[in-house]
């Protein structure tokens, strides 16, 4: 980072101080990067995942917009409206930035997509972007709605796109929250975000159609992109999110087995990869470890114990990469 002296395996790669071939760590030290992370409802679910991933956020207080990440590759850290971002990082004010689909597609932002990271507000799905009515609207389909229809959103670029794809000329109304409560008395459909529905079902809306999914993103300045030593820093990091990620849907599992039940425990198992497979000490049959999908261990552990594995343990995983 700017300012402090050079972690020693950065002067490696410098050529100023010389490992093995094995201890030496490839970092970009001269191309750090400036990072962009969202404010709002992403921000702890991001903090959280940046945490997880070794790459711990660190601010004087929950409300300051600046931070540091204590990494070599990482020069400056802001925290921003997530609406901002795909601009600010067009523009070159940022190197790399997260934020969602949907706000890359509403500003309509030259970014470099470096792909998506499958995690937001509450579940690891994709927002949706719809099109939604009162309950007990007549209008059950978005080619239903009449010219003149009035729509408010918060997106209003990406919704007048919508409506002209669907040849309806509407009337759309930009929305600074709350949106939900603004139908039928003020206007007769709203286009909103949901993760859940749960929001819209609340508020007594129906969705008729879906403008778009949304993924968060990791995303980069073009000219920054091209930059090789920038590029790979990038990289670097996705790889560390990514692992971290992929992680999180997976466990590590051990157990041990006699010989006679080896083959009907292994079939049990659905590993990443092939399990793992030790001979115990003096005949004491087989220790088998393997990485194996998170949602299915309540199924799987009793499966496992049924067909004779003992000693079986369920650890947490920090990273995958593949």
């Amino acid at each position: 980072m700017r300012g402090q002296a050079e972690p020693p395996w950065c002067a490696a790669i410098h050529g100023r101080r010389r490992f093995g071939a094995s201890a030496s760590i490839a970092v970009a030290c001269n191309f750090v990067l400036r990072l962009v992370l969202p404010k709002g409802s992403l921000e702890k679910a991001t903090l959280e995942l940046f945490a997880q991933a070794d790459l711990t956020v660190n601010r004087s207080s929950s409300v300051d917009y600046s931070a540091t990440i204590d990494d070599p590759r990482i020069d400056e850290v802001r925290i921003l409206r997530p609406q901002e971002i795909p601009r600010y990082v067009a523009e070159g004010m940022f190197d790399v930035g997260v934020t969602g689909r949907d706000w890359i597609t509403e500003t309509a932002s030259d970014v470099v997509s470096l792909g998506e990271m499958h995690y937001s507000k509450a579940t690891p799905r994709p927002i949706r972007m719809v099109v939604a009515v009162a309950g007990d609207s007549p209008v059950h389909d978005v080619s239903d709605l009449p010219h003149g229809v009035r729509v408010s959103t918060e997106y209003p670029a990406t919704t007048r796109r919508f409506f002209e794809s669907h040849g309806i000329d509407a009337d759309i109304r930009l929305s600074y929250g709350a949106t939900e409560a603004k139908v039928p008395d003020i206007v007769d459909c709203i286009v909103e975000i949901t993760e859940t529905g749960r929001a819209l079902r609340a508020a007594g809306l129906r969705v008729i159609g879906e403008v778009l999914q949304s993924y968060t993103e990791l995303i980069a300045n073009p000219a920054a992109a091209a930059d090789p030593d920038k590029r790979h820093a990038m990289e670097q990091i996705k790889t560390l999110l990514d692992g971290t990620l992929e992680a999180r849907k997976q466990v590590l599992v051990k157990l041990n087995v006699a010989e006679a039940n080896l083959e009907t425990v292994i079939e049990l198992l659905p590993s990443l990869k092939s399990p793992t497979v030790s001979q115990l000490y003096r005949d004491g049959g087989f220790a088998v470890e393997a990485v194996v999908p998170k949602a299915q261990m309540n199924i799987l552990i009793p499966a496992l114990s049924d067909a004779g594995a003992t000693g079986i343990i369920e650890l947490p995983i920090a990273k995958i990469v593949p």
